[in-house]
């Protein structure tokens, strides 16, 4: 154990006894000054101890991503980026996040409840989980909004979701039995990218409890990124084994440097009984071959140690070729942040996956990955397009009095600022010589501004 914290420790331990021995934690205003002191000293020296000084580490990648959000503000021409609830605490500032993580345990220990040895191995659990989830989250996005950036960079412009918010958590958006992208994006003349983070994740079906929970047994299986040719508001596709639209790309995004040393316990995802229903078997049977193949066993020796809830456990590069299995995407990237070793860059090329490797935060090294996903994009799904028209207000005031005006005229209540641009467009490409005459004029007129 670190001395510097077990010295805090007895400090804030001598003063309970002195000044609290009943462990309501009510002080003078004075005392509540020190205890709080000690209590934070406390803290910081506890997360120095466990994370080595590595907690700068996050103030610097936290940086890196809010620059990168920054820049696309400019190119996507976007409002801002939503994360989940946990990681948005964590980027505010890293430090006082992992302290709320160690604040029931420490408690625990001032009244004792729990041992300082049951403290350590609690509370240490609690901030390396945390510290770890977050910065892999971190770089995960950060792959993610480079793309999007870089895309914009070549002209690509977001048009879903309407109110340009770029989402990076999936709450809630999956009530009603959907799963919708992150993002869509659109090249003029190329056609549509639809972008999905971690999906698929559990889904609400006006439908069985065993639908319900069928999905829990993909809960491990969520790919980092997937990317989809065309517009696709919707993955879900019965039809398919399992039922998910096949993906066009898939992005998996390693952060730390020895994550292929890793192992993940997958056994807890697919303890749960397996009934016959044909929606949940569809997952299982690619489930069932992929993990078999992974594993390097015959699928029955998978099943027998699900049954006897034995431990499943895969390396990651093992998990990584797990996804390719069950989704069979067109296409899949592993985007490393370190280098990898050339035996595992070989054994995964061999399986069809294009490793980019020693990436660190270097936009430049996902060139030839935002050059693919461009040229994926296509009009697929197409029914109207998702186009948003950034109108001078003076212009936009201009169509809204012109629909109050027809509306009166006609008699309809159903005429819109949209309907009118459209018709506006028609009537131009109807007289497309004399508006090109136009145009010429107002480009001439305009210069460098246009």
């Amino acid at each position: 154990m670190g001395e510097e914290w077990i010295n805090t420790y007895n400090k804030v331990m001598k003063f309970l006894n002195k000044y609290d021995r009943n462990r309501k934690f009510t002080f003078s205003e004075k005392q509540k000054r020190v205890f709080e002191k000690l209590i934070d000293e406390l803290k910081n020296e506890f997360i120095d101890y466990v994370l080595d000084g590595k907690v700068k580490i996050a103030y610097q990648w936290v940086n890196i991503l809010l620059k990168t959000i920054e820049n696309l503000k400019n190119t996507l021409n976007i409002k801002g980026v939503t994360f989940p609830k946990e990681f948005k605490r964590f980027i505010e500032d890293p430090k006082s996040h992992l302290k709320r993580k160690i604040f029931n345990y420490l408690y625990d220990l001032l009244r004792d409840k729990i041992t300082i040895d049951d403290f350590s191995r609690r509370a240490q659990a609690a901030i390396t989980t945390s510290f770890r989830t977050n910065l892999r989250s971190l770089y995960q996005y950060w792959v993610f909004l480079t793309i999007l950036n870089m895309l914009g960079e070549k002209g690509a412009k977001i048009v879903y979701p309407e109110h340009f918010y770029i989402p990076l958590d999936r709450s809630g958006k999956q009530k009603t039995g959907t799963i919708p992208p992150n993002t869509v994006l659109f090249i003029e003349g190329q056609g549509y990218l639809s972008f999905f983070i971690e999906a698929p994740r559990p889904i609400g079906w006006e439908d069985t409890e065993d639908l319900k929970r069928s999905w829990s047994f993909y809960v491990a299986l969520r790919p980092d990124i997937m990317v989809y040719s065309g517009l696709i508001m919707n993955i879900i596709d019965l039809n398919n084994e399992p039922p998910i639209l096949r993906p066009d790309i898939i992005i998996e995004c390693k952060e730390l440097d020895d994550w292929f040393l890793r192992v993940r316990d997958m056994r807890g995802q697919f303890a749960k009984p397996i009934t016959a229903e044909e929606w949940r078997s569809r997952w299982i049977e690619g489930l069932w071959e992929g993990l078999a193949e992974a594993m390097g066993v015959q699928r029955a020796e998978v099943e027998k140690r699900i049954k006897e809830r034995k431990s499943i456990r895969l390396r990651e590069d093992k998990v990584v070729k797990l996804y390719k299995k069950v989704y069979n995407p067109k296409l899949m990237f592993l985007i490393s942040r370190a280098k990898v070793p050339q035996e595992l860059r070989g054994d995964m090329e061999a399986e069809g996956i294009v490793v980019i490797d020693d990436v660190k935060f270097n936009h430049t090294k996902l060139s030839s990955l935002v050059e693919v996903i461009g040229k994926t994009s296509s009009f697929s799904g197409v029914t109207y397009h998702l186009l948003h028209l950034r109108l001078p207000r003076e212009l936009y005031n201009d169509i809204l009095e012109l629909s109050r005006e027809l509306r009166l005229i006609i008699g309809r209540e159903n005429i819109f600022i949209e309907d009118i641009v459209i018709q506006a467009i028609r009537y131009a490409l109807r007289y497309k010589n004399a508006f090109k005459e136009k145009l010429k004029e107002w480009v001439e007129n305009n210069g460098d501004n246009v």
